[in-house]
């Protein structure tokens, strides 16, 4: 960490916000969560209630969502468990999901959701709010936690070519991991080893929060976790912690014989057709893109985070798609094919309590709530959620490019459960809301003095909130940086 604040290369602002910056504490909340997927799993419940907030300038939702392929024609009945898309269901969910936008302030969203009679894709609102530009389905997205996914399918890969079993120790990969030889790789992937959450050390959120530009290494993300102790012992609960995923990918790395972007390239984009999915180990970002907007920031402002490098969350969740890819992705997370072998698959999909929540389970790295199976991701300025219900053979996937809460829920989860409630009532995609203090399964997390460092970390995960029980946060041992705000927090999910 530096001893003083780095200068920036200049990053487009988005106009001033007029509604408050989110509290500290239900922000270091998704901050435990933070593992760039789930950022939205079991953080936040997509709930509806509560007044509006002013809206964002220049986040208007635009009048009517851009059509992006034909109407499908109506069957007359539903398809499985879901209802058919008659004209009538798709003008509901252009309403509903309008309706979520103007609640939570969204700039702007991308959706894609298909079923085998066919298929309600849109655009609604801006990828640009400075210059006005409206969203357009073949935009690159940041996908967060999405990520983790990914690194675990490619562990998957491995278990397929006799490289490794997924009751192997930890330790037998990667050395000096706490209490390595009694974590597993399963423990890992499921998130039950443990291991304290990175993203939730003081000192990383310092250096973050000092300049979201700088690049971090696997072996410095680890650093900051393995300074603290275990939070319990390996599969004794369940808890969300993005730094599993960051020594999967190590092992990865190890076994596979290359870089993880190299790994999961050939391995698992290539074959599974993801041919604008990537894993970029910088900032790089294709074009074209989304701006992302956030107020992950160190005095709570919302800023345009598009540049901002996602090293930090790396296997964890640094990943870039689109929405052609993520909804041919979203069939082969849950079904296996043609990647992975059916008994592979099977142990993939054995699904764990994620906490004292019914309906809803976590598996290796992919999650069930209410049927659905996939996960969501966060990261400062973008969300994303990958569904898949089988029973009914159909696909969503939401693209966003805001992660700033509204009311204790991920701007995705309202999403979602907008859509869900309409074209799935039976199986509605909701997230357990998180108390204030922390996850579902967490205990109350020690509050942070405005003296002491941000009160969260950058989140990166497929739940909304943190379910972790960290210890309370050191203070910054090193030459103090320029003051954080204690309002400010990095949620991964």
């Amino acid at each position: 960490m530096t001893d003083t604040r780095r200068p920036r290369p200049a990053v487009p602002r988005s106009a001033p916000v007029s509604r408050s910056p989110r509290p500290a504490v239900p922000r270091s909340v998704r901050a435990a969560s933070a593992a760039l997927a789930l950022s939205g799993l079991l953080a936040v419940s997509a709930c509806s209630g509560g007044s509006s907030p002013a809206r964002q300038a220049g986040s208007a939702v635009t009048a009517e969502p851009a059509a992006l392929s034909p109407t499908a024609t109506p069957t007359g009945s539903p398809t499985g468990a879901v209802v058919a898309l008659t004209p009538d269901v798709m003008s509901r969910l252009d309403t509903a999901i309008k309706q979520a936008m103007s609640e939570a302030a969204i700039p702007g969203v991308i959706i894609g959701y298909t079923t085998p009679d066919g298929s309600y894709q849109r655009t609604f609102g801006v990828a640009d709010k400075d210059a006005g530009t409206p969203m357009s389905p073949d935009l690159y997205m940041r996908i967060g936690s999405v990520t983790k996914t990914f690194t675990t399918t490619g562990i998957l890969r491995l278990v397929d070519q006799g490289k490794l079993g997924l009751d192997d120790p930890i330790s037998k990969y990667v050395p000096n991991v706490p209490g390595g030889d009694a974590i597993t790789l399963r423990q890992l992937g499921e998130m039950r080893s443990g291991l304290f959450n990175y993203t939730l050390d003081s000192d990383f959120q310092q250096a973050f929060f000092n300049d979201p530009n700088r690049p971090f290494t696997p072996d410095q993300l680890l650093a900051y976790a393995f300074k603290h102790p275990a939070n319990f012992a390996p599969d004794a609960k369940f808890e969300y912690s993005n730094t599993n995923l960051i020594l999967l990918g190590l092992v990865v790395e190890k076994v596979g014989g290359q870089p993880l972007q190299d790994f999961l390239n050939q391995q698992v984009f290539t074959p599974a057709g993801l041919a604008r999915t990537s894993l970029p180990t910088d900032a790089t970002f294709p074009d074209p893109h989304a701006h992302g907007y956030t107020n992950q920031t160190a005095g709570g402002a919302v800023e345009d985070s598009t540049t901002w490098n996602p090293s930090w969350g790396w296997a964890a969740g640094a990943a870039i798609s689109d929405l052609a890819d993520l909804q041919t992705w979203s069939k082969v997370l849950a079904t296996g094919e043609p990647l992975l072998q059916p008994a592979t698959q099977a142990e993939r999909l054995k699904f764990k309590s994620a906490g004292d929540t019914p309906d809803l389970g976590y598996g290796f790295g992919v999650f069930d709530t209410h049927g659905w199976i996939g996960h969501n991701g966060s990261l400062p300025g973008y969300e994303a959620v990958v569904l898949h219900l089988p029973q009914a053979k159909a696909g969503l996937v939401i693209l966003l490019n805001t992660d700033i809460t509204h009311d204790g829920s991920e701007p995705s989860t309202l999403v979602a459960r907008a859509i869900t409630q309409i074209v799935s009532p039976n199986n509605v995609y909701t997230l357990p809301t998180p108390p204030a203090s922390g996850s579902p399964t967490a205990s109350p997390s020690p509050t942070t003095s405005p003296t002491t460092s941000p009160t969260g970390s950058p989140t990166l995960s497929p739940l909304e909130s943190p379910t972790a029980s960290p210890s309370p946060n050191p203070m910054v041992t090193e030459t103090p940086s320029p003051a954080v705000s204690p309002t400010a927090t990095l949620h991964i999910s």
